[in-house]
């Protein structure tokens, strides 16, 4: 909800979210994003909420104290955030070896982070083909024991979404699902206790004839987990 595809009508968006929604979690990607989060979360109490997070894009280009200085920032704000997020890896964009070790390294720290905080985890994980990123970012919270997990947008296989919800974590299914045949999978045969729901909004929206998602199109996944699932939506 921080993102400039809002800010001709942000205020409207939610207040249109507020309809059908009972709250919208909005994540603060870097640094400058994070305030904005923070401030959106103040302005809409009970409604929206922030998770603070370092999107692993924007890792590469913070330094060392940026990076602790932006540590301290959501430490000091942990009763004011619901989660650290999102942090993970991005085999997509960020292809260089020397830049995806240092990725590594800052979403370790961000692991440790959440730890400290008692505060869950949304990851990003993105690339490639074959889902490596997935699979080393499974390898990565499990070897830090972290407990409380949501694989944001997982695009995975189903067999994998599987595998992370042994582990006890969550997956969360995004509305491009209406475009997935391996999202409808994997809402197919996940239970439900390991399902979230989410737009990416801005991003992917479930309507051709609108290039910007809002909130309130959420209700297209669990619409099409309920067809997946031949059970009522309520």
């Amino acid at each position: 909800m921080t993102f400039e595809e809002y800010d001709s009508d942000r205020e409207q968006v939610i207040e249109a979210g507020k309809q059908e929604l009972k709250g919208v979690v909005t994540s603060g990607v870097d640094p400058e994003d994070a305030k904005k989060a923070l401030e959106l979360a103040g302005l809409h109490e009970d409604f929206v909420f922030a998770s603070l997070g370092l999107h692993p894009i924007h890792v590469t280009g913070k330094t060392d104290q940026e990076i602790g200085d932006y540590q301290e920032f959501i430490s000091n704000n942990k009763r004011r955030i619901v989660s650290i997020g999102e942090i993970g890896l991005d085999y997509h964009w960020v292809r260089d070896p020397i830049k995806i070790k240092r990725t590594k390294e800052i979403f370790e720290e961000f692991l440790e982070l959440a730890k400290e905080l008692d505060l869950p985890v949304v990851l990003h994980l993105r690339g490639t083909t074959g889902g490596e990123a997935i699979e080393d970012g499974l390898k990565l919270i499990s070897d830090a024991d972290i407990k409380k997990a949501v694989f944001h947008c997982f695009t995975g296989k189903p067999q994998l979404a599987e595998r992370i919800c042994e582990e006890g974590y969550y997956v969360s299914l995004p509305t491009s699902i209406v475009r997935s045949k391996s999202m409808k999978k994997v809402a197919k045969r996940i239970p439900l206790s390991y399902l979230f729901t989410e737009t990416d909004a801005p991003y992917l929206s479930p309507k051709e004839d609108e290039k910007r998602n809002v909130p309130q199109h959420v209700k297209v996944v669990y619409e099409e987990i309920a067809r997946q699932k031949k059970s009522d939506v309520e």
